[in-house]
């Protein structure tokens, strides 16, 4: 990805953890690299297809001097997340906050928290058998779309199947979402589980019926595992009612792991399914 640099951006603002700092002030450095294509500005000469770094460096600015935060982490986060969702061609940045007048009292040049933030592709498969399963749909959707770390919700159209897992219970309403956003996996799948729970999500019994059910499939290209996530979803190969839903967002879409698409699985899911009968 290309790269447009600020560097050493001098603001006089008030930030700091002592009140002489919020009071009276002292001078930051702001070092800035926005990452994001300017191939097609570059051949058209046209400053619209880029971004504008003049206005970035008085964005970043007036931000500074009209906020006041404790920590030099807040302020780069806060500068990270202005960035990217004030320039959508900026597709990720890289913040250092430099503090060379901080009250250490012993000698040193400055004191700095450096950060990259960026926008993540994202895939979840969201699902419903009780009540009324189509609200609960929709009202997570909602919920993502309302959401000040996310945008661009693209969800499949509504598929009914039959449940899975061999758990007896009424048929399921389910579709796939495609979006992008600045949470970590980990704040993702918090956010999940509260707008499950706002739902009136239980999981009392596994793969038993459920108000929502909602589940991060990929996340970029991450392949991760913890106790709580894996990443990409460790099922999603096996399920029909993931991969239909998938296959009418990005049916392209390359499984990191398995190393083929979308298509690629469902077909073979459907052929496994056929040689069964």
């Amino acid at each position: 990805m290309d790269e447009i640099r600020i560097d050493n951006l001098e603001v006089y603002a008030h930030h700091g953890v002592y009140p002489e700092e919020q009071e009276k002030g002292q001078r930051f450095y702001v070092n800035a690299v926005l990452f994001l294509d300017v191939r097609e500005a570059g051949s058209k000469d046209d400053l619209l297809l880029s971004v504008d770094y003049g206005k970035v460096c008085h964005l970043l600015t007036q931000w500074m001097k009209e906020k006041n935060y404790y920590l030099l982490e807040t302020v780069a986060e806060k500068l990270a997340e202005r960035l990217l969702f004030t320039f959508a061609q900026i597709r990720e940045v890289s913040i250092e906050v430099r503090k060379p007048e901080a009250p250490i009292g012993l000698p040193f040049e400055s004191v700095s928290v450096k950060i990259r933030r960026g926008w993540h592709k994202v895939y979840l498969s969201i699902g419903s058998n009780m009540g009324d399963r189509e609200a609960f749909l929709n009202g997570a959707i909602e919920a993502l779309m309302d959401h000040g770390m996310i945008r661009n919700v693209k969800g499949s159209t509504f598929l009914e199947t039959k449940p899975y897992g061999g758990v007896e219970q009424d048929d399921f309403l389910n579709a796939a979402l495609a979006l992008e956003t600045l949470l970590s996996p980990k704040e993702l799948l918090e956010l999940l589980h509260d707008i499950e729970r706002d739902a009136g999500r239980t999981r009392e019994v596994h793969w038993g019926p459920r108000t929502l059910d909602m589940d991060i499939l990929f996340y970029d290209k991450l392949v991760y595992e913890d106790e709580e996530l894996i990443l990409p979803h460790i099922d999603l190969q096996n399920r029909e009612f993931v991969l239909k839903p998938m296959c009418e967002l990005a049916p392209f879409l390359r499984h990191p792991v398995l190393g083929k698409t979308m298509q690629e699985l469902l077909n073979e899911l459907k052929w496994r399914d056929y040689q069964k009968i």
